[in-house]
């Protein structure tokens, strides 16, 4: 290599060490890889080997990710979370402060001169290096984006001087938020944080029949926290398989383009809730917990955590969270006749008042709705629905007796019993086929 690239080379490893605010962007495994092989290349063994080992590193991370090296830096400057980030987020732009103003645009600066080392150049670097007859191919995946971030991509992709564009990137994230709750639209609590779920379940709301005021009820709450207004605690509370976690995940699919989050926590993650909360407190998304087969043991601690914010204390509620929760019980906190109150009980002077407290915790939620089980109408209603949307073209009547013969020798009538039969029937179908079908019945 001559010495202007090598001169190069320098300029963009010291550009990298610059960085104030944004350090996240160099240290996920696309930037790691893209500073070894700048590394690699200043400091070139004899036979380039490490070059191009380093160079086939650089190549994998980006496939891995199907991006270029240009898309990956500017999805990683929106979705960073650094101190800059997460003011912009509560803050008019003129209110953050100077030094944090003119930090961002020096790492923008700095980001600008690392974009413009394209793949190309590094290919055509390691083939000087290597002595190579031709350049090692280079990674491009041209995709049709959309979106806003796909804009906003657009945008920086045409501007002369990025340090210029630090207001509209401040409003941004005061818009659309920053970090895992910026790439992910489902995440769960697990281990004390937050992490993203890439494959969120793909359940549609146009897919669950049967319960349609239901369906309706909890819709119109979630409008009402998408419009910043005070929206309800959720219970749905019913018999299995009536489709009651289905329903909350197709919230998700309906209203993730319009800043809606979805937070799984588990039973043992209730404990940490208050932590939860206020750590979404101040984000412009919002967001729903969902908690899947709500139940207690009595003294449970994730009960008095459940408990606190539901009712509040002296901390305001946030207005960006809601609690969903599911359960096949009523009556929340198990409860034997044991601990029902009797004339000899002295242990308790008001032992009445803490067996209402049990039974009452339900009330809690704002709204309780109710999932009874599916009678054979309802049930049969659901399998045409879902048969008619997977396509499957067979006689109603004989649809019909084999959902029923499912039903039967299975898990009862359901929602998700027809799932499952419909599912069953439509693999059957495609590789049995309708004649084999036809034999069987």
């Amino acid at each position: 290599m001559d010495n202007q690239a090598i001169a190069k080379i320098q300029f963009l490893q010291h550009q990298a060490a610059s960085l104030l605010l944004y350090q996240s962007v160099k240290e996920g495994k696309v930037g790691i890889a893209f500073l070894d092989l700048l590394q690699a290349l200043r400091y070139t063994d004899a036979d380039a080997r490490d070059c191009l080992q380093a160079y086939g590193s650089y190549f994998q991370s980006l496939a891995a990710r199907n991006q270029n090296w240009e898309e990956y830096l500017i999805t990683q400057i929106l979705r960073s979370d650094n101190p800059f980030t997460r003011l912009a987020q509560q803050l008019e732009f003129e209110n953050l402060p100077a030094s944090l103003v003119a930090a961002a645009q020096h790492d923008l600066q700095a980001l600008q001169s690392l974009y413009k080392c394209s793949s190309v150049s590094l290919s055509e670097w390691v083939q000087a290096v290597a002595n190579l007859s031709v350049s090692p191919v280079v990674w491009h995946e041209q995709q049709d984006r959309v979106g806003v971030e796909a804009q906003f991509i657009a945008s920086l992709q045409k501007l002369e001087n990025w340090a210029d564009v630090v207001k509209d990137l401040a409003a941004y994230y005061r818009q659309f938020g920053m970090g895992l709750f910026a790439e992910y639209k489902a995440l769960r609590w697990q281990g004390g944080e937050f992490i993203g779920i890439p494959y969120a379940d793909p359940v549609k709301l146009n897919q669950l029949v049967g319960y349609e005021s239901q369906r309706e009820t909890l819709q119109k709450n979630t409008e009402f926290l998408l419009s910043g207004r005070e929206a309800l605690h959720v219970l749905l509370y019913g018999s299995r398989g009536s489709g009651k976690s289905s329903l909350v995940k197709g919230l998700l699919n309906e209203y993730g383009d319009r800043n809606l989050r979805l937070l799984e926590v588990a039973k043992s993650g209730l404990k940490d809730l208050p932590e939860i909360v206020e750590q979404l407190r101040g984000t412009p998304q919002k967001f729903i917990i969902f908690v899947d087969d709500l139940s207690f043991e009595e003294d449970d601690d994730a009960f008095k955590a459940l408990k606190v914010v539901l009712e509040g204390n002296l901390t305001a509620r946030p207005q960006n969270v809601v609690v969903y929760a599911t359960s096949n019980r009523r009556h929340l906190i198990r409860e034997f006749f044991a601990d029902r109150p009797a004339a000899r009980d002295n242990e308790e002077i008001h032992a009445w008042d803490t067996m209402q407290e049990k039974l009452s915790f339900s009330d809690r939620f704002g709204l309780t709705l109710t999932f009874e089980p599916a009678d054979q109408k309802t049930y049969l209603q659901i399998v045409r629905h879902l048969a008619a949307q997977a396509e499957i073209n067979i006689k109603q009547e004989d649809l019909e007796y084999q959902a029923l013969q499912w039903a039967t020798r299975h898990n009862g009538r359901s929602g998700r019993t027809a799932r499952q039969f419909v599912d069953f029937l439509k693999a059957d179908l495609a590789v049995f086929g309708l004649q084999n079908y036809a034999a069987n019945t």
